[in-house]
């Protein structure tokens, strides 16, 4: 099942499951659509991977089993924090941001 991490991993802004604005990378490094275009320019600067808009989870669980929706399989609460400086994002998004997804 997919982590759903409450917050951007750059600017800590929230992120909550219904946001349309969360992007993740394979590794669900997770981050806001202003951060992945304007600082990160779609490098993830764990993998070197793009990003792509995080799926929403339904409020609801549609059927009886299993026991799908946040009311069962409720979001992260654990906040994570970029490991990574200013500098190295700028150096891996320089290497990487002119090169497809599927050729990196």
């Amino acid at each position: 099942m997919l982590e759903l991490r409450p917050n951007c991993e750059w600017c800590d802004k929230d992120l909550p499951p219904d946001a349309d604005d969360a992007r993740i990378c394979t590794y669900e490094c997770t981050y806001c659509a202003k951060c992945v275009a304007d600082v990160l320019k779609d490098v993830c600067p764990t993998c070197g991977g793009n990003f792509v808009p995080r799926p929403i989870r339904p409020k609801t669980a549609y059927h009886d089993t299993p026991k799908l929706g946040l009311g069962h399989q409720p979001v992260a609460t654990k906040r994570h924090y970029s490991r990574w400086t200013t500098e190295q994002v700028e150096r891996m998004a320089a290497l990487l941001k002119d090169v497809a997804a599927k050729d990196r």
